[in-house]
């Protein structure tokens, strides 16, 4: 891959706090930083610490040792863009571009960096992956998956998320293989998974799951859902009794240990798998099955908490549900979300809408009660995960970054 690596003026801030992936430590959006949130906000809103204009897209930061990093497009240069931006004033530390057109659709960049101590992964709207060092932005290696797999570009490009685990990247090219670990070191494919079902990709990401104390990897496919062996690439299990006609966009939520939580919009609505070893063999099996009108979840995954599922339905209602699919509690028609993301820090539940107002509610199954709320952003299409490192929050929307303050004292 041909690509140019440019320093900028910014520096690693020595703050706190690590949002290293999609969905956080735990790929769950809970964090579990011991950082007091403010439960109500000034009238103009927490105080922003700094802003940041983008190029058009729902691409959500991720956070590490006092970095930001972010996939970008450039339409001028028409190039995508990885960007490490400092904590504590968003100016970019280096950024590495390389040549790719993208057109206009809805938006262009929309996957999460995914960071550790020594790199930085990266998918690019059509399926470039990039592997740069995370100090200094050289390139170690980079895929792509198109030429190289096969791999079908969804049809809104490209949502998957990389998984890092200790010395791989975990990728679902979804062309010829279904599912492949990368050396982090080398570039190189440690296991490929065979696709013989030619299950395409999609915009959700992968999600670990232990099984029987088998450590797997569950992925919602085009055309169903698999269950894959970390270990060598076996697949251990598939179904097709969920798939989504338009766009799978959530990831698998696992629940428990024999549990996975699947939801989509476009009326697919939801699902519980129960997934059993035995013997060497797998099966998984569906436990209950919620109507769209109950809850499904067209663009952001459910988060798990405290023996519950907070989540949005399609009506735009943040829904708590138990563990058997009952809804606990509603927000109501007068709190609606739209398709913006939502997380759970410090016994709270922080929600944004599609225009940029964030609410923050406590995160308790006892009943829906609200705290504050404040416009934010001020764009549209404020879609893009959240992430929180420090007390520090980063929100967008289409066009536009923010970093809020969020401290506060209990």
């Amino acid at each position: 891959m041909h690509g140019t690596l440019t320093a900028g003026e910014g520096v690693p801030a020595d703050l706190p706090g690590v949002w290293p992936q999609f969905r956080g430590p735990r790929l769950n959006a809970v964090s579990e930083e011991e950082v007091a949130l403010a439960r109500k906000w000034p009238a103009a809103g927490p105080p922003v610490l700094w802003n940041l204009d983008l190029g058009e897209g729902f691409a959500g930061p991720a956070i590490h040792h006092g970095c930001v990093y972010l996939i970008d497009y450039d339409r001028e240069h028409e190039a995508d863009v990885i960007r490490c931006l400092s904590l504590a004033d968003g100016r970019d530390v280096w950024r590495f571009s390389y040549p790719v057109k993208v057109k206009r659709n809805h938006g262009m960049s929309r996957t999460i960096p995914a960071v550790n101590d020594d790199v930085v992964v990266t998918m690019g709207p059509k399926c470039h992956v990039t592997c740069l060092d995370a100090k200094t932005g050289t390139l170690r290696w980079a895929l792509d998956l198109v030429g190289q797999f096969g791999t079908t570009v969804p049809q809104w490009y490209a949502g998957q998320c990389p998984l890092l685990e200790k010395d791989r990247a975990i990728l679902a090219p979804g062309g010829s293989k279904l599912m492949i670990a990368v050396d982090l070191a080398t570039g190189k494919t440690l296991w490929e998974t065979p696709n013989a079902k030619g299950w395409a990709m999609t915009h959700s990401s992968i999600t670990p799951m232990e099984v029987a104390g088998q450590r797997t990897y569950v992925y919602c496919a085009k055309r169903g859902v698999v269950g894959v062996s970390a270990t060598d690439g076996k697949l251990l299990w598939d179904t097709d009794v969920w798939k989504i006609g338009i766009a799978t966009v959530p990831s698998p939520v696992v629940v428990g240990d024999d549990r996975v939580f699947l939801s989509g919009g476009y009326g697919a609505g939801s699902l519980m798998l129960k997934v059993a070893a035995a013997g060497g063999s797998f099966s998984v099996t569906p436990a209950f099955r919620l109507k769209a009108a109950v809850f499904g979840a067209t663009q952001q995954t459910p988060v798990p908490y405290e023996h519950h599922l907070f989540g949005v339905r399609p009506n735009g209602e943040m829904v708590c549900l138990d563990l058997n699919g009952k809804v606990v509690w509603a927000s109501g028609p007068k709190y609606a979300f739209g398709m913006g993301p939502f997380m759970i820090a410090d016994g709270l539940l922080l929600a944004m809408d599609d225009s940029g107002l964030l609410t923050t509610m406590e995160a308790t199954p006892g009943a829906f009660r609200p705290l504050a709320r404040a416009q934010v952003l001020k764009g549209h299409d404020s879609w893009a995960p959240m992430a929180l490192a420090g007390g520090r929050l980063l929100v967008r929307d289409m066009t536009r970054m923010v970093c809020l303050d969020l401290r506060g004292q209990r």
